[in-house]
């Protein structure tokens, strides 16, 4: 990594830090030696190549690679200072922190209601006022109110693709993460609903610290602060998405960025 103007790692005001990160999959390895800095209350877009590690990287920070039997990691990762591989972490508490939106949008199949509070029933959120105020002001800050209000109790499965990301969306904010992941938000949806979910994270910006793996440049440009740019595992470069996108450090970012490979 080279430490000029564009390739900062380290940011003042981080929420997540980064140290020698790896990732095996038995003997293979994904991820190799990622040190850097996410921003708080930043918009943070990864790109690279598919297969690079942008995925399996988002799934480090709430942990899903836990669930992968034969996932090991080496070096750490700190949110708010605490090591989220501590044993003493609550991986329950620390999902909670950590909203996650899929490439494919997964609402349950329950009312556009019960979707948007699940996370607080299952917090313990009991109390009706509570999870009404809660279920307007999330479909609200998603964009969805509008278009839902007068049927938050059918059923959520019988919405847009588009809505439905927005819904999943509501659903991750309802709970107030710490961080939204979003997982190529944007990749199964036409230009009208794109078009929606990135405005909604441009509002989004500034209240909340999102991650977004996307393999739309324009889109990464459009919606980000910050831009990592991931190739086989490894950090080539992490700067202001500006700065990145006009002035790349490092060769390949350049190449990547202008369609000569990836």
């Amino acid at each position: 990594m080279t430490n000029e103007k564009n390739a900062v790692t380290s940011i003042e005001d981080s929420i997540v830090q980064v140290r020698d990160l790896n990732l095996f999959y038995g003997t293979s390895q994904a991820l190799f030696n990622l040190d850097f800095d996410i921003p708080r209350n930043r918009v943070t877009a990864l790109i690279g190549p598919s297969g690079c590690g942008k995925s399996t990287f988002i799934r480090c920070i709430n942990r899903m690679n836990d669930l992968v039997d034969i996932v090991r990691i080496d070096g750490s990762i700190q949110l708010n200072g605490q090591d989220i591989f501590a044993k003493s972490v609550d991986v329950i508490d620390l999902r909670r922190r950590i909203g996650m939106v899929f490439q494919k949008s997964n609402p349950f199949p329950k009312s556009i209601y019960e979707n948007v509070v699940y996370g607080l029933r299952i917090g313990g959120v009991t109390e009706k006022p509570d999870l009404d105020e809660a279920a307007v002001v999330s479909l609200k800050r998603a964009a969805l109110w509008d278009e839902v209000k007068d049927r938050l109790h059918d059923s959520a499965m019988g919405l847009s693709g588009g809505q439905m990301q927005r819904l999943c969306i509501a659903r991750a904010i309802a709970v107030a993460p710490d961080i939204i992941l979003m997982d190529e938000p944007c990749s199964a949806l036409d230009p009208r609903s794109t078009a929606h979910i990135e405005e909604l994270i441009r509002e989004l910006n500034g209240e909340y610290t999102i991650i977004i793996v996307t393999h739309n440049m324009q889109q990464a440009s459009r919606v980000s602060d910050y831009t990592a740019f991931l190739y086989e595992g490894e950090l080539v470069e992490f700067g202001k998405t500006k700065d990145l996108f006009t002035v790349p450090v490092e060769k390949a970012t350049e190449d990547y960025i202008t369609g000569r490979f990836g």
